[in-house]
């Protein structure tokens, strides 16, 4: 069944969201229009058609929601990295957490990869064999709730229903520890075909 059409509320959404990031990026100046209105308009038609192709999009009233949890959960998590960074002690202990998402549909897929990336502490490494690899500045329980709370806000997003709990994995940083996570993953999925 082909996707359906997008509806004027979606992309009135769509442009919202763009001039928003626009204004973010930018700053008000008026002469940033010039090119930021084209800009705005090409990503909004793009996003349209991806979405078309992809099957699925945000919800409008759930991305009204999210934008400003996003935005909150970047201030904080920048002022809580400039404090472990700037402190007079280096309080980081980074670990690499090895977690299975529970969101199936590929773009609210990406959106979560994407979005836990952008916030301060994690970064999206790798995503193999369907582990995601999470580097973190600190295995806390908070951060690895915080994983977890994601993920349910952009199932949430996209309208999916999660299934399970999740499973995460901590690794400790090392020389290697990307490395460590993998082997640690085979030696476990050997153990499970024998």
């Amino acid at each position: 069944m082909p996707p359906t059409p997008s509806s004027p509320l979606q992309w009135l959404g769509r442009l919202v969201l763009f001039a928003l990031v626009w204004l973010v990026l930018v700053g008000t100046d008026p002469v940033s229009w010039v090119i930021g209105v084209p800009a705005v308009l090409f990503a909004t038609v793009a996003a349209a058609r991806l979405s078309r192709l992809v099957g699925t999009d945000p919800r409008p009233w759930p991305l009204l929601g999210f934008v400003p949890f996003f935005l909150w959960e970047s201030i904080l998590g920048g002022i809580d990295v400039a404090r472990r960074v700037l402190g007079p002690k280096l309080l980081i202990d980074p670990a690499l957490v090895s977690y299975r998402p529970r969101i199936k549909e590929p773009a609210a897929l990406v959106a979560f990869l994407d979005t836990l990336s952008l916030l301060p502490g994690t970064l999206s490494a790798d995503f193999r064999d369907d582990i995601l690899y999470v580097h973190t500045l600190e295995a806390s329980p908070s951060v690895l709730a915080g994983i977890t709370h994601l993920e349910q806000r952009i199932a949430r997003l996209f309208g999916q229903h999660l299934e399970g709990t999740p499973e995460m994995t901590v690794h400790p940083c090392g020389t290697d520890a990307l490395a460590m996570a993998r082997a640690a993953k085979h030696t476990s999925d050997d153990r499970d075909r024998a």
